[in-house]
């Protein structure tokens, strides 16, 4: 529970900005505790905080920290091992010898952590505190500040949410080095998918093996694996089915590296040794999409024109195979593509697979001037301001044939003018194709990170032969 750390000036760099950026009062960064699975000793896999790492580094439950940015101090509060700890965890460095090692030179016992939240509150002074997400940390900060829990939802800082988001968007060079390794990692992940796949396989045991190459390089999962042959289920952990020729598997899989940056791809095979025609005809209309949204990043374009693109792109390739009629473009300002491809685009991506989710997608994907559409098939749309150079973010458009979804809009004749109901028939039990990348935004245009891997129909076909 005390991993890698980034050079101890990464960290005091970091906080002399954040003190900038915020101007006065006292700044709140929760860590994480420990969580019981189900009994308090029996506990969920440890994960601390991402921006308590981001600022102080420190990948051990049990922690808080507070910068008061009108004062420049700097506290780590926690507690020392106790000789019963010991016994469990073994010898591990001290709390201020974890505290030295991301240059903070004050540490106190985690009781004192409240204790000065309620003294600046008393005397007045700016709290700011992040948006809790943890339902300890939530119960804390009600009990510090004397607010009902319901409260606490509302009382958090806007100010100190957009200057974290400020800092942590912008990614720094030994943050991308992370973040290539993670998706690297994510690549074999996917590799391994592609090469053990075999008919009759459970889907559970390909998951064994795509979740072993993350262990195995020193990591964890990024987030769960999404592992089915039901494709058309956006998230889908069953892990139930059994691999079937005729089948595809979509796999959306990533690594978090051991300093817990994260990777996140997509891809979607074939079972057996070859896509079916109709198969490899969609699957060819989602790799467009792809490319094409991928070629227009670069700084100063906005990603919610870049999803609109994709989903024109998208648009036109079913209409090529008779399932939707009329203007691409008039489709997606009518929603067409929705029926087909219900999520967003992309998100941005580096300490959480999706970044900073816990801060409010309206401060990290939307600004004040550009709102975050509430429509379906826009709404889930993470990301949709102009880009930025250090951006790093994940391009992954698909197709989903939802049959629930489907007869809905067929028996309201919804956008019946765009849509061909009587053909799609025919892909009522397709199920669903999503290919992912992750880029790094840059002056010029973009970087895609990572190893390669395959992403054309030609090419993953190829790696199937070999091990179908």
């Amino acid at each position: 529970m005390y991993f890698s750390l980034f050079p101890q000036s990464v960290y005091t760099i970091r906080r002399k900005v954040l003190k900038e950026l915020v101007g006065s009062g006292l700044i709140v960064l929760m860590g994480n505790e420990e969580s019981g699975m189900n009994y308090k000793d029996n506990c969920y896999h440890f994960r601390q905080d991402s921006s308590f790492l981001y600022y102080f580094g420190l990948d051990t439950p049990g922690l808080g920290a507070i910068i008061d940015a009108d004062t420049g101090a700097e506290i780590i509060f926690g507690n020392e091992l106790t000789l019963d700890d010991i016994v469990w965890t073994g010898p591990l460095p001290t709390l201020k010898e974890m505290a030295a090692e991301v240059g903070v030179n004050q540490t106190k016992p985690y009781a004192e952590f409240g204790r000065q939240i309620i003294h600046a509150t008393s005397v007045g002074k700016k709290v700011h505190f992040l948006p809790p997400y943890r339902p300890e940390n939530l119960l804390k900060l009600s009990e510090w500040l004397q607010l009902p829990v319901s409260a606490i939802k509302t009382h958090h800082s806007v100010e100190l949410i957009k200057a974290v988001v400020k800092q942590r968007s912008i990614k720094e060079s030994i943050e991308i080095e992370a973040i290539e390794q993670a998706v690297s990692i994510s690549a074999d992940m996917h590799f391994t998918a592609m090469h053990k796949a075999a008919i009759g396989m459970k889907e559970y045991e390909l998951v064994a093996k795509v979740q072993e190459i993350a262990h195995a390089a020193g990591g964890q999962l990024s987030y769960p694996v999404i592992l089915t042959i039901n494709g058309q289920t956006l998230h889908n952990h069953f892990y139930g089915n059994t691999l079937s020729e005729g089948n595809m598997v979509l796999v959306d899989a990533g690594a978090e590296q051991n300093m817990h940056y994260a990777g996140d791809l997509t891809r979607t095979f074939p079972v057996g040794r070859q896509f079916s025609t109709q198969q490899r005809e969609v699957y060819d209309i989602v790799l467009n999409s792809l490319e094409r949204a991928t070629a227009l990043l670069q700084p100063g374009v906005q990603f919610i024109d870049i999803h609109a693109k994709a989903a024109e792109a998208l648009v036109a390739g079913l209409k090529e195979i008779g399932l939707v009629k009329g203007d691409p473009a008039e489709a997606v300002r009518e929603g067409v593509h929705t029926l087909f491809f219900q999520c967003g685009l992309g998100h941005m991506m580096g300490l959480d697979v999706h970044d900073m989710e816990d801060l409010g997608e309206e401060y990290v994907g939307y600004t004040d001037q550009l709102k975050k559409r509430t429509d379906f098939g826009w709404k889930s749309l993470r990301l949709g301001k102009a880009l930025e150079p250090g951006f790093i973010l994940t391009v992954e458009p698909g197709i989903y044939m939802i049959p629930e979804l489907i007869d809905r809009w067929k028996a309201e004749k919804k956008l019946s003018g765009f849509i061909n109901y009587g053909a799609l028939e025919k892909y009522r039990n397709f199920g669903g194709i999503r290919i992912e990348n992750n880029f790094l935004v840059t002056t010029e245009g973009y970087h895609r990170l990572g190893k390669y891997l395959p992403d054309s129909a030609r090419e993953i076909e190829s790696i199937r032969d070999q091990y179908a």
